[in-house]
């Protein structure tokens, strides 16, 4: 046995003093191995290299089994690295959701008990439609761009125009001219290039208010027209997305979150008839306080963020009315109306009637 291991011995350091790699000297060593082996299992009992290298070739064969079991494990545990390290690499990277200086700039909403972290995650992840780019659509578009809604349709198919800056402040003397929603887009992304914005340069009709509808959560109503407004109304409506809609008219400015698939009462509800024309004279008509707009569409914008991040009490079947002539604000219930087309019980079994 100790001829063996010097012959070993002396096999790995010849080939070290030549150079020859390791697993070649270890294939050598392997080669002794299997030469002893064969010795033992051809010559008979007794002879002289037998006895010089252990006799019996039991220990020999004890030996290699447990020199291969240890490769065999060696090579099974690399192997497995080896898969864990391509499955690693091969793994996408989850980006994460805020970026370090989106983090820095929601700060104040994440502080903020009623936010924090899921709030303003689920700000990012809303989608939030903007009927009108005009004097109420404008600081709702502002401030729903600040506050981090991740997708922001606008629609309008009006152009910027010099009586517009007066009150529209999201336009600037050099947008005179193009679409408002293109104006209102690069002012937005200006704000924050953290969202995407969706302009369409058209009129809401019936022919796209439903699919266009579809696309959103939630639907800010800051139009000037009562054909547009009803449109709006039965399309939220029917498809259960609340309508927060604003009005103004001077001095003063209401509004209201239009809610039924939530027990709040529609727009028609409330406002059954559009008024005879000269009633309700335009803005540009009878005039309106240039701050006035900013005021409601940034009511607009808190009840929108409100709704979707679940905070507080919305104004569901509830209007808000303020003065600015004199700084005062009231709040009035509102009802629903059984025989309301869109979600009074008519409304509901014609809408039942069309599913079936």
């Amino acid at each position: 046995m100790l001829l063996v291991v010097i012959m070993a011995a002396v096999l790995w350091g010849i080939g070290a003093a030549l150079g020859t790699p390791r697993r070649l000297r270890w294939g050598m060593i392997a080669g002794l191995w299997a030469a002893v082996v064969l010795t033992h299992l051809v010559l008979p009992l007794g002879h002289p290299i037998r006895m010089a290298t252990g006799e019996s070739p039991a220990f020999w064969l004890m030996l290699g089994g447990t020199v291969a079991i240890v490769l065999l494990y060696r090579a099974g545990l690399r192997r497995l690295r080896t898969r864990s390290a391509q499955a690693r690499e091969a793994q996408p990277v989850r980006k994460p959701l805020f970026s370090g200086t989106e983090l820095e700039r929601y700060a104040r909403h994440i502080v903020l008990r009623e936010i924090g972290g899921p709030g303003q995650k689920a700000l990012k992840e809303a989608r939030v439609l903007v009927i009108g780019a005009g004097g109420l659509g404008s600081p709702a578009l502002l401030y729903l761009a600040a506050a981090g809604v991740g997708t922001i349709g606008v629609i309008d198919d009006d152009l910027v125009d010099n009586s517009n800056l007066q009150r529209q402040v999201i336009h600037r003397d050099k947008d005179i001219g193009l679409p408002k929603v293109h104006s209102a887009m690069a002012a937005m992304l200006a704000q924050n290039p953290n969202i995407v914005v969706r302009p369409y340069q058209r009129r809401l009709t019936p022919e796209i208010a439903a699919d266009l509808f579809a696309d959103y959560d939630l639907i800010l109503d800051g139009t000037d027209n009562f054909d547009t407004r009803y449109l709006a109304n039965a399309s939220a409506a029917a498809q259960g997305k609340p309508l927060i809609s604003g009005a103004l008219s001077q001095w003063e400015g209401q509004l209201s979150v239009f809610d039924p698939a939530n027990g709040a009462p529609c727009y028609q509800c409330i406002f059954p008839n559009a008024p005879a024309p000269g009633l309700a004279p335009s803005c540009a008509e009878a005039g309106v306080l240039g701050p006035l707009p900013g005021v409601v569409g940034a009511m607009m914008a808190a009840e929108a963020i409100k709704l979707i991040i679940g905070a507080g009490h919305a104004l569901r079947g509830e209007m808000l009315i303020y003065d600015a002539l004199y700084g005062e604000s009231r709040k009035i219930g509102l009802n629903r109306r059984k025989d309301c087309p869109i979600c009074g019980e008519q409304g509901e079994n014609d809408d039942q009637h069309i599913a079936g």
